[in-house]
């Protein structure tokens, strides 16, 4: 008789909880899955720029953009889906949410907060976008929420096992350098602001952190239209600063390794996997690696993708799988969907597996 009464009590209280998962007592949030929040620009943004005041060049909440696999637009700047959204469906999580979304209240699963044409450097496109040090304060109010929601004890523990992922840098270096800068004197400021996020999220409890160089920028379609044109920075530059960053990026996170407690990573080679696909498409199943997709002028590089960006004239290929790039500046799902498996498959996977320490 007892034992019926304290089934009948279970049954009770479990159908008193509102929680998206099925009731497994008041820690099952976060026994059932890893969280996963996400940080950066373009690459991952899911479109909390639909929210903000900008310009059309920082948005793309208009077809063709999204008409792949949402068959509408969400804000993402590609035909469907982004490195996060897949990383979360071999998590087994649900679409990470952009931070900004409307009524958005629930954070247990993780949030996005990455919007694009944001840089490490509050300098790069100021004003237009959510920079790095905006989107750690962003953080911070999801941490304090958790807290709230969770209790102290709950909240640390979902922060702890949670994955953060982050891609940030290449808008830094889109733009012109500050004057009377070298090359490793920017770099390091870029670097530097990076490593204070990493140091923040640690603070906050996280431990495994997601990370990615940066994509070849000389080779996007936008900047073969400024090469041929003789404008913005040379093709060695940039190239220049891009590597240097990739090499100062594995340097810094291999000494956190060993300096800060339980700090785990996975580190994406996009510089190398875009170029091979940029260089040798057929090799991985495209026909055209270096025009856009969507787009006008040479390589597809002029950004009108859409005829929203001030010139109404664009071109759209027929068949967006063929190709390495969407836009003038962005790859297509189909890259992102190899990239993002290869790198699953490499060692991030562990992260959704490990316990944090």
């Amino acid at each position: 008789m007892a034992s019926f009464r304290f089934q009948i009590y279970i049954l009770a209280f479990c159908a008193g909880l509102v929680i998206q998962s099925s009731c497994n007592g008041h820690s099952g949030i976060q026994k059932k899955h890893v969280a996963l929040f996400i940080f950066g620009d373009s690459l991952y943004d899911p479109g909390n720029n639909n929210y903000i005041n900008t310009k059309k060049d920082f948005q793309a909440n208009w077809l063709p953009y999204g008409e792949t696999f949402f068959r509408y637009p969400t804000g993402r700047f590609s035909d469907g889906r982004l490195i996060p959204d897949f990383i979360a469906e071999y998590a087994k999580l649900p679409f990470i949410p952009a931070y900004l979304q409307p009524g958005l209240k629930d954070y247990t699963y993780g949030v996005n907060f990455a919007s694009a044409g944001a840089g490490a450097l509050i300098e790069s496109h100021q004003g237009f976008v959510i920079d790095l040090k905006t989107q750690r304060s962003q953080f911070k109010r999801v941490e304090k929420q958790l807290r709230q929601k969770l209790g102290e004890v709950e909240a640390y523990t979902l922060l702890s096992k949670a994955v953060y992922l982050i891609s940030i840098g290449i808008n830094d270096y889109s733009i012109p350098l500050a004057t009377n800068t070298s090359h490793e004197e920017y770099v390091g400021w870029v670097i530097g602001n990076l490593t204070s996020w990493i140091e923040d999220v640690y603070k906050k409890g996280g431990r495994k952190f997601g990370f990615s160089s940066l994509f070849p920028l000389a080779s996007v379609p936008s900047r073969r239209v400024i090469q041929a044109g003789n404008t913005g920075p040379s093709r060695e530059k940039v190239t220049a600063l891009v590597k240097l960053h990739n090499r100062l990026l594995s340097k810094v996170i291999t000494k956190l390794k060993k300096d800060l407690q339980g700090f785990k990573y996975s580190k994406l080679n996009l510089y190398t996997y875009a170029n091979e696909r940029i260089n040798h498409p057929s090799k991985y199943g495209f026909k055209e690696g270096k025009a856009a997709c969507c787009g006008s002028g040479p390589y597809g590089g002029i950004n009108t993708c859409g005829g929203k960006r001030g010139v109404t004239g664009y071109k759209l290929c027929n068949n967006v799988t063929e190709y390495v790039f969407f836009d003038s500046f962005h790859p297509t799902e189909r890259v992102y969907e190899q990239v993002s498996k290869l790198w699953w498959s490499h060692n991030l996977k562990e992260l959704f597996e490990v316990q944090a320490k």
